[in-house]
């Protein structure tokens, strides 16, 4: 979906929008049975998009500020409440706490059986610590209407959606960094092929591919499976010249020469310069022509002669216009003999 570079990120119309168009790619007849989990970061916790969800019966997790209540309830929390969170595989993570905060903070505006759920955790190192943060950690917080009893599990659900940081990075390698037009219908066909070449590439790695390029993004996968050298011939000969073009580069030896490889002598300066073969040498009455000299200087009589300067062409002096004095009535013109004209 894309939108002007003026548009809100958290406007809950166009949230309502994106969430509308996902749920049309599912068929009816699953939409009863699945369980939807609705995932967002801070920008899309606003009370339309929870609403929302509520209604379409969908559970959502979604980012939530740190308000001066959050706040609060974080710096009156007991240290032994505190839990491990937990990573992907399901263990304890080294750096990492959650804490409920439900009982704690006003939410009476969202829907029913929402839930506030923060962690905290050390910095790695070189990252800057707010005016906020409390003894050295860093705090995020979720607002959730799940269930499940145990939050380390509903906060490392949440995290799952970091996928998507990926995807968009992976799209514009494929071509969302820069949209090519100025009319804003014709960027919106280009975004619709950006996403036509991601569902082809996460599809493809789904179905047909495993290991490495099961996880590749695009670049890898452009020059590891995309970009192949041609089939090579029965013959051995050409099995060896055979070449790969690149789309930003050109034909390329599939065994490229290497620096130390052995390289053909210099020619001695006293050799013979290389010359044709004459082709006449078997009809009868041919004379084989004298082989050329060596480092012998050009001695032709056109050589010999020196150069002489071109003369250039004779300096004309200007002509110069004589023209008669002018007579006017009443006035008499004496000539001076000082006077030229």
């Amino acid at each position: 979906m894309l939108r002007p570079g003026n548009a809100g990120s958290n406007t809950a119309a166009d949230h309502v929008t994106m969430i509308d168009r996902s749920l049309a790619q599912i068929p009816e007849e699953q939409l009863e049975t699945l369980a939807i989990l609705i995932r967002a970061d801070s920008a899309g916790a606003t009370h339309g998009t929870a609403d929302h969800c509520r209604r379409c019966d969908l559970r959502f997790s979604f980012g939530y500020e740190l308000t001066e209540q959050v706040r609060a309830a974080i710096l009156q929390t007991p240290d032994g409440a505190w839990i491990s969170a937990l990573d992907q595989d399901g263990t304890e993570r080294e750096n990492g706490q959650v804490v409920e905060l439900t009982a704690h903070v006003d939410l009476s505006t969202w829907p029913a059986g929402s839930r506030v759920i923060d962690r905290r955790e050390r910095p790695h190192p070189g990252a800057q610590l707010s005016f906020t943060d409390h003894d050295g950690y860093r705090f995020q917080a979720i607002l959730t209407d799940q269930t499940d009893a145990d939050i380390a599990v509903l906060e490392r659900r949440h995290r799952q959606r970091a996928r998507v940081e990926d995807r968009i990075r992976d799209d514009k390698d494929t071509g969302l960094s820069k949209l090519p037009f100025k009319a804003f219908a014709l960027n919106e066909v280009w975004l619709e092929i950006v996403m036509l070449a991601h569902d082809l590439i996460v599809w493809t790695q789904a179905l047909c591919l495993d290991g490495e390029l099961a996880k590749a993004e695009p670049k890898r996968l452009r020059y590891r499976l995309l970009c192949t050298s041609p089939p090579a011939s029965r013959s051995p000969d050409a099995k060896q010249n055979c070449t790969s073009r690149r789309p930003d580069r050109g034909p390329r030896r599939s065994k490229p020469r290497s620096r130390n490889s052995q390289r053909s002598p210099p020619r001695p300066p006293d050799a013979q310069p290389h010359r044709p073969a004459d082709l006449r040498a078997d009809l009868p009455g041919h004379r084989p022509r004298a082989p050329l000299p060596g480092n012998r200087p050009n001695t032709s009589p056109r050589s010999r002669r020196e150069r002489r300067p071109e003369p250039s062409p004779p300096v004309r002096p200007h002509p110069t216009i004589q023209r008669p004095p002018v007579a006017r009535p009443g006035v008499t013109s004496r000539r001076l003999p000082h006077d030229r004209g």
